[in-house]
């Protein structure tokens, strides 16, 4: 096991280099003077002498092979200097971020893990009847629907239409920002606050709780051919029983591993939810960092995601031990 972790470790820098050296690389090739654009040039007119101390005050003038290892300096000491755009520092960006893409995406996966595994386990059971039919149907239309389209229509439903007919008000939803922010424990938010959370999370987890939902029937209508599941109804075991003790937890390995990765999704990359929804997240910030050219930013997200990628997939494939104990991580084998 140890061995195991060690060398996943190891890979993980490895990526996260290679990552950092791309995006580094790319945004140098990106069309546009960074220095005029971070100056103001995209709205007015800027003088070259603007545009010139800018490019010297952010240490753009030298040479890209001197600026890159320095940002690889800063990001193996964690100092990821400050923003091109406000001076601020990164790491307080990341602070104040952080939180809100975190709490959005626990609230989405939960919702995912629990809704989807209960619909896969439901139409698994009953197999071929009407919830199953309704639920494949359902998988197959929203998945053809994109995200954005989805939290439009969540808007346009609870927002304008709740209010524009008199709803009752616990419909009338608020459809942008975070809202008072008010916390408990960290993760339980306040009934206010819960108004304000309900749409993204829902849009958030829309697509993967289905997913998960034909993951989970596929996997447990497989495991429920095995033999020793044939075994166990043989010998009178209640059928509850079978599903506990032997089916869901088998079938559960590559359901864990879907939600796992996309926990890590959910928690860096929610671009498309956050920007409806208005939600001050890591995932908007990481968009208009890379559009304002704000490159000690935009390195700093992408260390923060490639890390958040990285150990939800340890997590995921350390998980397996227990849900499966032929499951054997060291020595390099499995």
């Amino acid at each position: 096991m140890l061995s195991f972790i060690v060398r996943r470790v190891f890979q993980l820098l490895f990526v996260v280099w290679g990552a950092v050296t791309l995006v580094f690389f790319l945004y140098f090739l990106l069309p546009g003077d960074a220095a005029e654009i971070l100056a103001g040039g995209d709205n007015r007119a800027v003088s070259e002498t603007v545009v010139t101390n800018t490019r010297n005050k952010l240490g753009l003038d030298r040479p890209v092979i001197v600026q890159y290892g320095k940002y690889l300096k800063s990001i193996v000491t964690f100092d990821f200097g400050k923003s091109f755009k406000d001076g601020r520092e990164v790491s307080e960006i990341i602070k104040e971020r952080a939180p809100a893409s975190l709490r959005l995406a626990v609230w989405a996966i939960m919702l995912e893990a629990s809704v989807g595994i209960s619909l896969g386990i439901l139409s698994a059971k009953r197999k071929n009847s009407v919830a199953d039919t309704v639920t494949t149907i359902t998988a197959a239309v929203a998945s053809a629907i994109p995200v954005f389209v989805l939290g439009y229509a969540f808007q346009q439903v609870t927002g304008v239409y709740a209010n524009n007919h008199d709803w009752p008000q616990w419909l009338r939803l608020p459809v942008q920002r975070i809202g008072p922010d008010e916390w408990y424990l960290w993760i339980i938010p306040s009934a206010e606050q819960f108004r304000y959370l309900v749409q993204p999370m829902i849009v958030l987890a829309s697509v993967s709780t289905i997913i998960v939902a034909r993951l989970t029937r596929t996997t447990m209508l497989e495991v429920g051919k095995a033999e020793y599941v044939r075994t166990a109804r043989a010998k009178g075991l209640k059928e509850g029983v079978i599903t506990r003790r032997h089916t869901l937890r088998n079938a559960m390995i590559p359901v864990i591993t879907f939600i796992g990765i996309d926990f890590g999704t959910l928690i860096t990359a929610a671009i498309l939810t956050e920007t409806v929804f208005n939600w001050p997240g890591l995932g908007s910030k990481l968009v208009a960092s890379a559009e304002g050219r704000d490159l000690p930013v935009l390195l700093a997200l992408t260390v923060v995601v490639v890390l958040v990628y990285g150990i939800v997939n340890l997590a995921v494939d350390i998980s397996y031990a227990w849900f499966d104990p032929r499951v054997r991580l060291a020595g390099g084998e499995r």
